[in-house]
């Protein structure tokens, strides 16, 4: 018990630290402690009939550049897939908001879809731009850059693999087709379809890679080579963040000639736009809870109001439910930009 307790204690501080630290490195160093992830990834290159249907194999593929992507790369057991409410959010509203962009979701696991999930499905799929496909790494990364890199097996040596290889994943597939990449936890709020070579500053020292935006044209290629390139030579398997933001912010201060986040105007950076964290990341991650909290409720809503869409801190908030009938932040924009999700998933969100 007293084990269990000092135990307890130690988590508390250290993500007291995370919470109210400025310092990055302080705060990555106590990410890599508190950070968990199944690291199961046994499932990836399991060939079967279940599941999806597979990316590579559909006749119709992506249009370059006319695509919004979202990954989910757990591996899920006999129960089967789940996508719960959240999730399902993020792609009704990216579905809901961008009617001349097809979205896709893609799973590596090959797991039928569980009972709870259905539903969820269901409603994704009565939109007619929503497209739900599986993908094989393996197969995904053939004639790309990363071909040789992931037969290497690095991955498997990650420490967090299944959070590396969306990292991986979200910078391969813009390569590959242009477009935009959204987190399963952003809830699009305006339309993305006038955006081309993007992302969104997650604060004013660090850019973040939860939002981005890759076109087809030479200033999309050029960005998206670069990252492939520096994922390879930089990858860091016991380091958290260093493959997700660290590339995109290693990318840009190169090409825009500046270590500081703020000073990346279109200018400097020839035409690829840094938008500001009232964008994309209004709700900075150590205040997270002011999505959950009714008290102040209007203050945060007129802050959102200059969001293009909200970023929810899944890592930090997922074990936080609230009730559907409650009018916190989070429901009332979940309300609005997903209501088919929304108004199918029981009596909390």
């Amino acid at each position: 018990m007293k084990k269990r307790l000092l135990f307890g204690f130690v988590c508390a501080v250290l993500l007291f630290i995370v919470m109210t630290s400025n310092d990055n490195t302080i705060v990555q160093k106590v990410t890599n402690f508190i950070v968990t992830d199944n690291n199961d990834v046994s499932c990836y290159e399991i060939s079967n009939t279940y599941g999806f249907p597979h990316l590579e194999s559909d006749p119709e593929k992506p249009i370059l550049g006319k695509n919004i992507f979202f990954h989910e790369t757990s591996c899920f057991g006999e129960k089967g897939i789940v996508l719960n409410p959240r999730q399902a959010c993020a792609v009704e509203s990216a579905a809901l908001m961008n009617p001349e962009s097809t979205i896709y979701l893609l799973f590596l696991s090959p797991s039928s879809i569980s009972l709870e999930t259905k539903e969820m499905i269901k409603q994704l799929s009565s939109y007619p731009n929503v497209k739900i496909r599986r993908i094989f790494p393996e197969a995904y990364t053939k004639d790309t850059p990363l071909e040789d890199w992931y037969k290497s097996g690095t991955l498997m040596k990650s420490k967090w693999k299944r959070s590396h290889m969306s990292d991986i994943l979200r910078y391969l597939t813009l390569w590959k087709y242009g477009g935009i990449y959204l987190d399963l936890d952003v809830v699009v709020t305006t339309s993305l379809e006038n955006l081309t070579n993007f992302a969104g500053a997650e604060d004013w020292d660090d850019v973040a890679a939860g939002v981005l935006g890759f076109s087809s044209n030479i200033l999309g290629r050029r960005m998206a080579d670069a990252c492939l390139r520096d994922l390879k030579k930089n990858f860091r398997g016991n380091d958290w963040g260093n493959n997700g933001p660290g590339v995109i912010t290693r990318i840009l201060q190169k090409i825009c000639s500046t270590k500081y986040t703020r000073d990346m105007s279109v200018s400097r950076c020839h035409g690829f736009k840094v938008f500001p964290p009232s964008a994309f990341y209004p709700i900075h991650y150590k205040k997270w809870k002011k999505y959950f909290e009714k008290e102040k409720s209007n203050s945060t809503m007129e802050i959102l109001k200059q969001a293009r869409a909200i970023h929810v801190w899944n890592n930090l908030s997922k074990s936080t439910k609230i009730h559907v009938n409650s009018n916190v932040p989070y429901i009332v924009i979940a309300r609005k930009y997903c209501p088919k999700v929304f108004s199918n998933c029981n009596d909390t969100f």
